[in-house]
């Protein structure tokens, strides 16, 4: 099947069959080569990882095939691999890219292709219109050499990259504090790439880690879709408090993105972890250094910023803004809604992993369970409650636009609009009192509607009146 490829807000995803198929990843992948070789990289490497989706292993040699066609070489990962270890990977093997087949937390039915820099970080926006500019009309003008011609030429070189991922981890947290504190950690890694590294990472000591959800599924039971946020989330979160657990670290598809549940078995909004890791790194480390939020992550980072005098950077949704940025200002965390946090002195790139066990290391530090830590979080900047709704849509979203910008609402769920923000989406800021935000999906045709406020009896009203807004009610 030809036709025009768009890359969304991480990457190009696509029905499995349908979209996604095997000659259309190999135009993606002719196009990123053709990239790459604009940049002058003819003759180097590019790191090619996949994840535990139908196939994914088979679309990830498709696309090796492509790149060594074109003169560069390709490192593959020998199994199903974490993003944020195949974005380590670029940086440790000096690699000039990567591509990842993974469609990270869509639903079952897709599959997806993002790209890396050299830092292991997103490629900008002007950098992904570059690659698309590239994909070719048909399969008519992809170059393809034989995988096993290429493998046996040197071309193709399977690796492990674990061990150089597992190093890096170890200078980055201390672990042996964390292996020894006695917890019962529950790990759902939600029949993705995250299965065994928490396991592999924290064995030895009295802490024990037990797994759920940890084997290859690709139709993923008892979720909809490998998205670490309720109702996704429910089994886990149950199962904290079937096994006495005093956390439940969740890691989605590909293991870039971290949930966490509570020692009570109740779920901890993304916002909140990302106010959590701003608090760990300055407060319990006593870091410093700018902070990098998209504009529908929480209000809670720049009253951290105000209270350790640090700038707080805010950019588009999506990490080809949040990576670049990172770079440019060398930023001590960056993270988003969705619950990507990335980190200074790894790469600019979400890390589940890592985050994850930020937030034990936090638990064992402070000698607190994650609802004593919510707690103290909010002693310091104020209670605030987070919640978002997705909806379908059919029909044409720029019309869809127009008519939002035409609704010019002076209040949403009873607070006052004070300033509409359009630069991703429409973000009408209510004050101290919160926000709502109004997004279109770059990878789905789904309207997302957020709000984040300090009234816990408004989340709702004001969910209704962005839907209103919107035009879906």
């Amino acid at each position: 099947m030809s036709g025009i490829i768009r890359f969304g807000t991480d990457g190009w995803r696509a029905r499995i069959a349908e979209g996604y198929t095997y000659d259309n990843v190999r135009r993606c992948a002719q196009g990123f080569a053709e990239y790459l070789l604009a940049k002058g990289h003819q003759g180097e490497w590019v790191v090619i990882g996949y994840d535990k989706r139908f196939q994914s292993e088979s679309f990830a040699e498709a696309c090796a095939e492509v790149m060594v066609a074109n003169e560069i070489k390709v490192y593959l990962t020998q199994e199903a691999t974490p993003t944020p270890v195949i974005s380590y990977s670029v940086v440790d093997k000096g690699a000039v890219g990567a591509i990842n087949i993974t469609a990270s937390h869509n639903p079952p039915v897709d599959n997806g292709f993002k790209v890396r820099n050299r830092y292991g970080g997103a490629i900008a926006p002007e950098g992904l219109k570059d690659i698309e500019s590239r994909i070719p009309e048909s399969i008519a003008g992809v170059k393809v050499m034989g995988y096993a011609e290429a493998v046996e030429g040197g071309r193709i070189e399977k690796f492990d990259p674990k061990p150089a991922y597992m190093a890096q981890i170890k200078k980055l947290v201390d672990l042996e504090p964390i292996k020894s504190a006695g917890l019962t950690i529950l790990v759902d890694p939600m029949w993705g790439n995250g299965a065994g590294w928490f396991s592999e990472l924290l064995a030895g000591g009295t802490t024990k880690v037990i797994e759920i959800h940890n084997t290859r599924n690709p139709i993923f039971p008892e979720m909809t879709r490998p998205e670490p946020i309720p109702p996704n989330v429910d089994v886990g979160l149950q199962n904290t408090n079937e096994y006495g657990a005093d956390v439940l670290i969740i890691t989605d598809g590909d293991a870039d993105r971290l949930g966490i549940g509570d020692e009570n078995g109740v779920f901890v909004d993304q916002l909140r972890v990302y106010g959590l890791l701003a608090y760990y790194l300055l407060e319990v480390r006593g870091e410093r250094g700018p902070i990098v939020k998209t504009l529908s992550t929480t209000n809670m980072l720049k009253k951290l910023g105000n209270m350790y005098d640090v700038p707080i950077i805010e950019t588009g949704v999506g990490f080809k803004y949040v990576a670049p940025a990172m770079l440019e200002h060398d930023a001590l965390i960056g993270g988003e809604e969705s619950g990507g946090y990335a980190f200074r002195g790894h790469v600019p790139e979400r890390d589940g992993i890592l985050a994850g066990l930020y937030i034990l290391d936090m638990m064992v530090k402070l000698e607190s369970k994650p609802s004593e830590l919510i707690d103290l979080l909010f002693s310091k900047v104020g209670a605030h409650y987070y919640d978002r709704i997705d909806t379908r849509f059919s029909g044409d979203a720029e019309a869809r636009r127009e008519q939002i910008l035409a609704s010019d609402p002076k209040t949403i769920g009873g607070f006052n609009v004070e300033e509409l923000n359009t630069k991703d989406g429409f973000k009408f800021s209510l004050g101290e009192y919160g926000w709502l935000l109004i997004r279109f999906s770059g990878t789905e045709p789904i309207i997302r509607v957020y709000t984040e406020t300090t009234d816990p009896d408004r989340v709702q009203a004001i969910l209704e009146d962005g839907l209103r807004v919107a035009g879906i009610k």
